[in-house]
């Protein structure tokens, strides 16, 4: 069985594993890996259930520890084959879709709907997940084949084994963002849907690496704001989308249309690509519709995450062309919430081993399994419009303030996972634990953190206990967590894990910032790993960038190495070149800074991990 976090009362913000397993609960980085394609179902399973239909009981006989006869497939159907105590912590038919989640990859699955089921099950409330699919049919038809339930498995130890998997029931819905637009108008015209969460990777939020707002001229985008939302039927869509009898909660409209003024609907909505016109759309809904208060959440990476979402979704509606735009700004100021977090649990890709290990575990197959470490946490802004899932009884913290919380996460872990990433494949490793396998790894994770823990503000966690549980947790050799999958991304994670530390203590060594600890602070663990990244985006023979990274600016990062001499006056004006492309003039004119990342380049292209400073 897996363990659920409680929390420290001595460090509030770091969970205590506890030695006996709570029975009736499931167990989760922070969202680096995104769910690989799962194998797609031919066929649908247990025909959705309309909101009237009576729930069948489940099916007894469990067979403890046995498989079930003839290559069963997870649903409801097998549930109460399986051992009671591997079943989700409550009666997934007795939940209600009252939370909606945009992402519906493997990190969703393995934390907010973890920390949302045990929420449910120990307050006794059906608060249950309609889970949005932005672009990925085969997640939501193999999920729908299962009766929306899937396999949560900690990863203890060297894969296969030791393990803990059981089932996951706080899904209640698969849906597709351009298919089931009916249905995804429903939910956010239903006054019981207080919650709206995201996880859609920084690329999601489509905004301006200068200003942070939102890039109306990026190609997605511009289509979404011409597609004409005008008069259409709130409810247009696919019907059934799993298990509809969580579906409509009590209140919601009996007409579709209920609420809506004439020609208000977006008929538009199936021609939205991106999740924050979507979004924006939905809340055009709510407010025509029953105008309840709603909180969005967003669980990416990024500082100030919900002040980034706000702005996007705010500078989506203000640019769009709908009549009432200025009345639904006004209606956003006053009845929705965008409160800030910070979500953690390292959440490695699905191999078949894993899919095997998981047949072998529960009896049955499983097509959309996750896996990730036993370590999990999450850090909320107690800034709430509307009522939310009491994820506080599963060990989430809810505080006035989550920025230091929020840099300490982005800094340190995110910091440290980054750099090993970089230098891991210039020394060719593969994964974080070949890393910290090193002489270099675990000196590399403490060096960075001890550097960068005089920019973290006062009220957040420890940062030597906290380097020390990132030790811990990246020495993991059950999670297999590719640096490839960390490194790719690169020009939109480093600026915040990296670049504003950066600033702030080379600001401090020239003594432009008000005296204090990071005064005598020098930054030579930041100049290897900007090292290690610039490295990593050379151009390869397939035009790819050199360790197999994917990056939205690689075209741009590439050409920086293009028409400079190899030599010392070369690398460094392609040094201040790739700055550049991150937005960061600034450092790019700091001399002594690109002369020390320069410095490192013939090392790291050697495959030399050096981190004496210089």
């Amino acid at each position: 069985m897996t363990s659920v976090s409680t929390m420290d009362p001595m460090h509030p913000a770091r969970p205590v594993r506890p030695t006996d397993d709570l029975p009736g609960t499931a167990a989760s980085d922070n969202g680096e890996v995104e769910e690989a394609t799962p194998p797609a179902r031919a066929t649908p399973g247990p025909a959705a259930l309309s909101p009237a239909a009576p729930r069948p009981a489940a099916p007894g006989g469990a067979i403890p520890g046995g498989a079930i006869p003839g290559g069963a497939t997870l649903g409801l159907a097998t549930l109460g084959r399986i051992a009671p105590e591997l079943r989700p912590a409550v009666d997934p038919r007795e939940l209600r879709a009252r939370v909606v989640h945009f992402g519906l990859g493997a990190f969703h699955r393995a934390h907010q709907a973890v920390y949302t089921e045990n929420a449910a099950a120990r307050s006794g409330r059906p608060w249950g997940i309609a889970a949005v699919a932005p672009r990925s049919a085969h997640v939501v038809e193999a999920l729908r084949a299962q009766d929306c339930l899937y396999s949560v498995t900690s990863l203890t130890g060297p894969r296969p084994s030791p393990t803990a998997t059981r089932v996951a029931g706080a899904v209640v819905e698969a849906l597709g963002m351009r298919t089931d637009t009916g249905r995804i108008d429903r939910l956010f015209a239903d006054p019981e849907v207080g919650v709206v969460t995201l996880t859609i990777t920084e690329k999601g939020y489509h905004r301006r690496p200068d200003t942070g707002r939102l890039d109306t001229a990026a190609p997605e985008v511009a289509a979404d704001l011409a597609v004409g939302l005008g008069a259409g039927r709130l409810g247009a869509g696919r019907p059934e989308a799993g298990r509809l009898s969580a579906g409509l909660s009590a209140g919601a409209f009996a007409d579709p249309a209920a609420g809506l003024s004439a020609g208000a609907a977006p008929g538009g909505a199936a021609g939205l690509r991106t999740v924050v016109g979507r979004v924006a759309a939905g809340l055009a809904v709510r407010m025509r519709s029953c105008g309840a208060p709603i909180t969005l959440v967003s669980c990416d990476n990024m500082a100030a995450n919900g002040a980034a979402l706000e702005a996007v979704v705010r500078d989506f509606v203000d640019a769009s062309s709908w009549p009432d735009r200025r009345a639904l700004l006004d209606w956003m100021a006053v009845s929705v919430a965008f409160p800030s977090t910070i979500v953690d649990r390292i959440v490695p890709a699905t191999t078949d081993a894993d899919r095997a290990a998981v047949r072998a575990g529960l009896g049955v197959d499983d097509g959309v399994p996750v896996v990730g470490e036993p370590y999990r946490q999450w850090v909320l802004e107690d800034s709430f419009a509307a009522p939310r899932p009491p994820w506080e009884l599963d060990g989430a913290l809810f505080v006035p303030d989550v920025v230091p919380y929020q840099l300490t996460k982005l800094r340190l872990l995110n910091g440290s996972h980054s750099a090993l990433a970089y230098l891991g494949a210039a020394a060719g490793c593969a994964t974080v634990a070949d890393a910290l396998a090193t002489d270099w790894g675990e000196r590399l994770v403490r060096g960075l953190c001890a550097e960068v823990a005089a920019t973290l503000p006062a009220g957040g966690p420890d940062p030597v206990a906290y380097a020390e549980d990132l030790v811990e947790r990246f020495r993991n050799p059950g999670i297999r967590h590719l640096l490839r999958q960390i490194g790719s991304d690169g020009s939109l994670k480093i600026p915040e894990r990296w670049l504003d530390a950066l600033r702030t203590l080379r600001a401090s060594t020239a003594g432009t910032a008000p005296a204090g600890p990071a005064a005598t602070t020098s930054t030579p663990m930041l100049e290897l790993a900007l090292a290690a990244w610039a490295n990593a985006t050379r151009p390869a023979d397939d035009g790819g960038q050199l360790f197999g990274t994917t990056d939205p600016a690689a075209p741009a990062l590439g050409a920086c190495w293009r028409g400079v001499p190899d030599n010392e006056e070369g690398r460094r004006e392609t040094v201040r070149r790739l700055l550049g492309v991150l937005g960061a003039a600034d450092l790019a004119e700091d001399d002594a800074l690109v002369s020390g990342v320069t410095s490192r380049l013939p090392g790291l292209r050697a495959g030399r991990i050096d981190l004496t400073d210089r």
